[in-house]
């Protein structure tokens, strides 16, 4: 298995090297992956009007309400395809490979049909100012009808992550991302379509990795070989993606969703501190992906060995992974705020909106390591094939104490400021990441210590 083409052998060897020969191209991945967001934001604060950034800024929160849930489905298509991998099941692992992108389909359909319809009133819900509500309107439509293919793609790199390959969907989105920046100077400084612009070109790079992805998976070997006469679902391999996805989605919205009120807290001061805030966000995306590389790993390694009942190695591979994960963010977060002021000024170049992204900055970046822990341990407890604990774990820990939080000590009159309210972050990230680490100290017992020898029909 190991000497195929494209694929790694997780299951013997050293770890370490094998981790990073993972996770670095899916970090490059995911870092180009920002810059389709990044480079809307960057060409509207310098090109577009005054209420554009914050704009496009107050759409961030909302967008991942909607996305998490489906890409949860994502994370289980890896989980399967890697346990099935690990054991040896290549007929299973065809099946779900088949099933996801037929997943993703549906997905993508379901999340377009939503933002289009409802973009206006969902953003009225989020107390979106009025000044920016028809520009925040207008690029979230044209960014949900890109949702299929984005879901495709995400998929499709889930797929290939699950043998080891993050290389080729590097490549897929460095093209992509080149085609994404051309198309947003293009339209937004030749063609003034201001946020409309930079949506379009969104949707038409999201469009290209799509069809990089399904191309790549036609011309992979068996099992991992797509063909579209064989795109159907399978309901068993279906309801154990669900039985992990829905939940792993779950926590994902629930997120989001103590995000979309933390954003509905921020448009309440402004939009020098939305813009400043979405400019420090988009900053603090490429720190967290660079964690969460090591949280996929994680997953990706723990399915692998679980499938193979190479239990020795789960505890090792849990400490590497969160060591990693906490050294990454550490080391990102803290350059980040250091050089703040040179970064919030390539978003926008604003005396008062660089101290309102320092404010966001000095709380989330300076601790982001912490969130790193919290999610690279989550990956861990996914990859032995738990998905209910986690969401429920970060619904009491980070998401219930961060809403209680905004309706609680945010509303003291001395406490209602920026400081207090990014403050709920670092807070609710330790109290989460100790409690996963408590279910983790139980979920693993239910399997052995030692390896155990892989059962015919087992999986």
């Amino acid at each position: 298995m190991a000497n195929k083409k494209h694929e790694i052998d997780m299951c013997s060897g050293p770890i370490l090297p094998k981790l990073l020969q993972l996770t670095l191209p899916l970090m490059l991945s995911s870092v180009l992956q920002l810059f389709f967001n990044a480079a809307d934001i960057i060409v509207v604060g310098n090109f577009a009007g005054d209420n554009s950034l914050a704009a496009v800024g107050s759409t961030t929160a909302l967008v991942n309400l909607m996305t998490n849930l489906f890409l949860g489905l994502s994370t289980s298509a890896n989980v399967l395809t890697s346990m099935f991998m690990g054991a040896g099941k290549n007929e299973r692992v065809n099946k779900t490979i088949h099933t996801s992108i037929y997943l993703s389909i549906v997905s993508g359909l379901i999340m377009t049909v939503i933002g289009v319809v409802f973009a206006d009133k969902l953003l009225i819900l989020m107390k979106a100012p009025t000044e920016t509500l028809h520009l925040s309107t207008l690029y979230l439509r044209i960014y949900f009808a890109g949702m299929i293919a984005m879901m495709i793609y995400d998929f499709g790199s889930s797929i290939l992550r699950s043998k080891g390959d993050t290389k080729r969907p590097l490549y897929f989105l460095a093209f992509a991302g080149v085609i994404n920046i051309i198309l947003n100077l293009i339209f937004v400084i030749l063609f003034k379509m201001d946020v409309a612009g930079v949506a379009l070109a969104t949707v038409i790079s999201q469009c290209i990795s799509a069809f990089l992805i399904i191309r790549c998976l036609i011309k992979e070997s068996e099992p991992f070989k797509f063909e579209f006469k064989k795109l159907k679902l399978d309901t068993k391999i279906a309801v154990r993606i669900l039985k992990i996805g829905i939940p792993a989605g779950f926590q994902g919205v629930v997120f989001s969703l103590s995000n979309v009120v933390i954003q509905s807290s921020i448009n309440s001061f402004g939009p020098i501190v939305m813009a400043g805030s979405a400019a420090a966000a988009s900053i603090e995306g490429f720190i967290w992906v660079s964690m969460n590389s090591f949280s996929q790993g994680a997953l990706t390694f723990t399915s692998q060995n679980i499938g193979a009942k190479k239990y020795s190695r789960i505890n090792k591979i849990t400490i590497i992974t969160c060591a990693c994960s906490a050294v990454t963010g550490l080391i990102l977060g803290n350059l980040a705020y250091l050089f703040g002021t040179p970064l919030l000024s390539i978003y926008d170049s604003r005396p008062k909106v660089i101290d309102a992204g320092l404010i966001r900055m000095g709380l989330v970046c300076c601790f982001y390591c912490t969130c790193g822990l919290m999610d690279c341990i989550v990956g861990n407890i996914r990859g032995m094939g738990y998905a209910v604990t986690p969401t429920i774990v970060s619904l009491i820990g980070a998401c219930g104490l961060r809403i209680i939080w905004i309706f609680t000590i945010f509303r003291i009159t001395e406490f209602h400021n920026e400081f207090v309210l990014f403050l709920s972050y670092p807070v609710t990230w330790v109290i989460t990441f100790l409690a996963h680490l408590i279910c983790y100290y139980f979920m693993r017992k239910h399997f052995p210590k030692e390896d155990a020898v892989i059962e015919k029909n087992s999986i």
